[in-house]
């Protein structure tokens, strides 16, 4: 990564490296940018100036719980379940998750 970027530039960059059906957690971010800064990852995800071209609706808590959403969490399993990734709506979490993983170069 380059670190002479902001950190949220740093995180916004590692989102648009994960594919369409695959999620990461806030510590799978954190941990790439050589930290464990989780919660300055949500803030950065909460202040994505670009929710469509930055797909933060891809990051998840590490418990697979599926979070929060700038636009509302309903529109975030929405999208995950287009993108093919599965869910338990009940329970509100990713299922299998470290099968649905993204996993960084």
């Amino acid at each position: 990564m380059d670190s002479n970027k902001p950190f949220n530039q740093q995180c916004y960059d590692l989102l648009r490296q994960i594919p369409k059906g695959k999620v990461v957690t806030y510590a799978d971010i954190a941990h790439r940018l050589g930290g464990k800064a989780y919660q300055a990852v949500g803030n950065a995800m909460a202040n994505n100036p670009d929710v469509i071209i930055v797909p933060c609706h891809r990051v998840v808590n590490s418990n697979g719980a599926i979070g929060k959403y700038a636009l509302g969490t309903e529109k975030k399993i929405t999208l995950l379940q287009e993108e093919g990734v599965e869910l338990d709506t009940d329970k509100g979490k990713v299922l299998n998750l470290d099968k649905q993983r993204h996993t960084f170069l």
